[in-house]
């Protein structure tokens, strides 16, 4: 049975109780499709972090990544480095966050050689948590995206762009439908992930 880590932050965790917990959101959503439609294919685990940045996951690379051993691995990082440094002044830089990253990949892939990792996109939208600093959490988010795509492509990875998906679906202005604080996607939006994940799932 293929072993499948989902690695992140708080929308990764989404309020998981211990490590035997999928959480409610999208590791959910994609963990119960696989099980239904590639039965006994895969085993699941999540070790999304709230409130993580890239470096807090890198601190965790050999506990909750290569102890692990997964067969697959995606991670969503990126949005806390940005507001971190917005609210409290200790987020990671856009150039800091492509270093770390490129060191969890090598590492990662130096331990396991045979992972199969799908980077996803981080993305912000304009909400009770985001809407006071608007412009700065869009354009530094922009910035992480932009690193985390060159990452997947130095290591020709599966990169899953979330940012467009999410405007598309705000089209019509109603953001609170898909995330009320900006940063944590309600039910419809983890839906958006778990079916933009599938895709790059599935082409592996």
């Amino acid at each position: 049975m293929k072993r499948f880590l989902f690695q992140g932050d708080s929308i990764t965790d989404a309020g998981r109780a211990d490590d035997s917990d999928l959480g409610t959101g999208y590791p959910l959503l994609v963990a119960a499709d696989l099980m239904k439609n590639r039965k006994g294919e895969f085993s699941f685990f999540n070790r999304g972090e709230s409130g993580d940045r890239i470096t807090d996951i890198y601190a965790r690379i050999k506990e909750d990544i290569i102890n692990l051993a997964p067969d697959y691995m995606s991670i969503l990082v990126g949005v806390n480095d940005v507001s971190h440094e917005l609210t409290i002044k200790c987020g990671v830089d856009a150039d800091k966050y492509e270093k770390i990253y490129t060191m969890l990949i090598e590492e990662v892939r130096a331990a396991l050689p045979d992972i199969k990792i799908i980077i996803l996109e981080p993305f912000v939208l304009k909400g009770t948590a985001t809407q006071e600093l608007w412009e700065q959490f869009y354009a530094e988010v922009k910035k992480r995206s932009a690193a985390a795509k060159c990452v997947a492509e130095k290591f020709s990875l599966e990169f899953v762009e979330l940012q467009n998906k999410f405007d598309d679906a705000c089209a019509d202005g109603d953001t609170r439908y898909w995330s009320v604080d900006g940063v944590h996607p309600t039910a419809a939006g983890h839906q958006i992930i778990k079916e933009e994940l599938l895709k790059a799932i599935n082409k592996l």
